[in-house]
């Protein structure tokens, strides 16, 4: 529910979908050994550990900005993957915690990283500066405001990196200032075109 509320690829009914086919993989694995007494009791699980890696690629986007989506999504799915694995072969216990720590880090987890971001001093940033300025501009204006810039990074297109129009970089204030206040002190610059946290 929680990738589902937040707009990502995989919701409620996917995740369900790929717990329900890994148990039923488990299940029918089990069945064939013990039944015909013949194969590896594990050998169909395994290739659902594998092959759930092709549905995770399909979450997994990189915006026009080269920004990645769907990381969190993907590892979830895998996740579900193994609980559905943990239910077919009667592992109910575990299966029963990892489906909890999944919600949890789902949900409260995120909550608590995105307070963590928020109250500290140091924020990621896309960037794409206005036509005619440049990189060593932005540097000369977030000296002025007293910001550290480290981990700069021109797109691959920049020709040069004192030229570079658009790019990703880390900045951090001083200990008075906020996360927020990072954000404002860019988006207020006039060489800055666009501004995208990471």
């Amino acid at each position: 529910m929680e990738r589902g509320m937040k707009n990502r690829p995989a919701g409620l009914r996917t995740y369900m979908l790929v717990t329900l086919g890994a148990c039923v993989v488990m299940v029918t694995n089990q069945y064939i050994y013990q039944v015909f007494d013949t194969g590896d009791p594990v050998r169909l699980g395994a290739q659902v550990v594998s092959g759930i890696g092709f549905l995770g690629a399909g979450t997994i986007i990189v915006t026009g900005r080269n920004k990645i989506r769907g990381l969190t999504t993907a590892a979830g799915l895998w996740a579900t993957a193994t609980v559905g694995l943990a239910i077919g072969i009667g592992f109910y216990e575990v299966a029963l915690l990892a489906g909890l720590l999944v919600f949890l880090v789902l949900t409260v987890l995120h909550k608590w990283e995105t307070y963590m971001r928020r109250a500290g001093n140091r924020v990621e940033l896309y960037i794409e500066l206005k036509p005619g300025a440049t990189l060593r501009e932005f540097l000369d204006v977030a000296r002025e405001y007293k910001l550290d810039v480290s981990g700069i990074h021109p797109e691959a297109d920049s020709a040069e990196e004192v030229g570079a129009s658009s790019f990703f970089v880390s900045l951090k204030g001083r200990r008075q200032v906020r996360h927020g206040d990072i954000i404002n002190i860019v988006r207020k610059m006039d060489i800055v075109a666009y501004i995208e946290e990471m």
